[in-house]
């Protein structure tokens, strides 16, 4: 099976973390750099009022695909809960782990970066036999890319999402990071200086962070 040059997995601290808009960002930023790089969602669940901007849809808008490549066409649940859950009330059987990761599939060539995106949080559940930690420790990624908040909470999630993915290279992302905030300040300053935790709160930082994984 293909396998892109570098493999990324995004997981999140949270569900509505921003991990889609970060990943197709990331994938836009790369690409203007040179670099092939294509996004993944292996499963999707999602409102009825979400059609047109699902997070494969928005995935496939980064890499120029069709939103089928970045998330297979009956891998979509139309229910907005974890997908083994929207899987069972869509009145079909829920994916098993095994058959995400051998329905993923990726260009040939292979691309310079691969994003695999999960669901939820590190723990929510993905499959009816496995969870987004589950998922990612099958990939045995390059690296992994965990996109957090930055506001109160922060630290403790970020931590607790950290050492359940303990193992590859991990950049941590602080999304919607204002400077101005003190909250914001004194978490970053926490993360990176107690935790020594690679931290990066802009969109070209956190691509230059990646593409040294190469």
């Amino acid at each position: 099976m293909t396998r892109p040059a570098t493999l990324i997995a995004v997981a999140g601290t949270a569900t509505e973390i921003g991990k889609t808009w970060v990943t197709a960002r990331i994938v836009e930023t790369l690409r203007g750099r040179g670099f092939s790089a294509n996004a993944r969602k292996p499963v999707q669940s999602f409102g009825a009022g979400e059609l047109g901007a699902t997070d494969a849809e928005v995935l496939a808008a980064a890499s120029g695909e069709s939103p089928q490549a970045v998330c297979p066409a009956h891998r979509w649940y139309p229910v907005p809960m974890a997908p083994p859950l929207a899987a069972v009330l869509a009145g079909e059987a829920p994916p098993r782990l095994a058959d995400l990761l051998v329905e993923l599939r990726w260009p040939s060539p292979a691309p310079d970066f691969g994003f695999v995106e999960t669901v939820g949080g590190v723990r929510s559940p993905l499959a009816d036999d496995g969870d987004c930690r589950d998922l990612v420790r099958a990939l045995d990624p390059d690296g992994i890319l965990l996109v957090a908040g930055a506001d109160l909470g922060a630290i403790n999630a970020v931590r607790l999402a950290a050492d359940a993915l303990a193992g590859p290279p991990l950049a941590v992302f602080c999304n919607r990071y204002l400077p101005g905030d003190e909250v914001h300040r004194r978490n970053l300053a926490w993360l990176t200086e107690r935790d020594g935790l690679s931290v990066e709160t802009t969109i070209e930082d956190l691509a230059d962070r990646i593409a040294g994984w190469r």
